[in-house]
């Protein structure tokens, strides 16, 4: 994650869309790159090389492996991990444009608050929509298809940058459908539920 201008950039908007998605593989598989020298992080950031908090991120990625598997408690699990995703996130793009003015590095912090808010956002309005099916494997598929997803993206950003960028583009044109899919549906819900009463 040299400074090298647009690439730069391209790596920043993917880890920080994959944080939305599980920020505990993210920050793991970005000081295990390090680590394997795929990466070379921003001074910031060498804290997430250290086996402590590769160890840490490890250990929690297991427990949100496992726990947002179970439907409904993963509901819970992603309403409370909105005031750690985001915020690692930002602090992760704000950490690693250090090296810009303060006002700039404050941007790509917010921008990479906003991206990773986009991808925590439709993450849970994905799960919204599959919660209510009736067999578990509908959940299962999509907490798996997401911790692959955020490794991957970390990794794919070290090697192809801004095909790593494009897939985030993609994803968020997804979770802005996603999302006015989940609202439609409630809104429709609710509706039909008045009209009942």
């Amino acid at each position: 994650m040299r400074p090298i201008g647009g690439q730069y950039f391209a790596i920043l908007a993917a880890v920080c869309f994959a944080a939305g998605l599980n920020v505990y593989a993210t920050v793991a598989s970005l000081g295990l790159l390090a680590r394997a020298g795929a990466i070379v992080l921003p001074a910031p950031l060498h804290g997430l090389e250290s086996w402590w908090i590769i160890g840490a991120s490890v250990v929690l990625f297991l427990v949100e492996f496992f726990g947002d598997k179970i439907p409904a408690f993963d509901l819970i699990w992603n309403a409370l991990h909105t005031f750690v995703r985001v915020p690692v996130a930002a602090l992760i793009a704000y950490l690693a444009t250090a090296q810009l003015s303060p006002g700039e590095q404050a941007l790509c912090a917010l921008a990479g608050g906003v991206i990773a808010l986009a991808a925590h956002g439709g993450k849970t309005a994905a799960r919204i929509a599959v919660t209510p099916s009736p067999e578990p494997l509908s959940n299962i598929g999509l907490s798996l298809g997401e911790d692959v997803l955020a490794i991957f993206l970390v990794w794919f950003a070290t090697k192809h940058p801004y095909a790593a960028a494009a897939i985030v583009l993609v994803g968020l044109v997804i979770v802005v459908v996603t999302i006015r899919f989940v609202w439609r549906a409630l809104r429709l819900l609710f509706v039909g539920a008045e009209k009942r009463l």
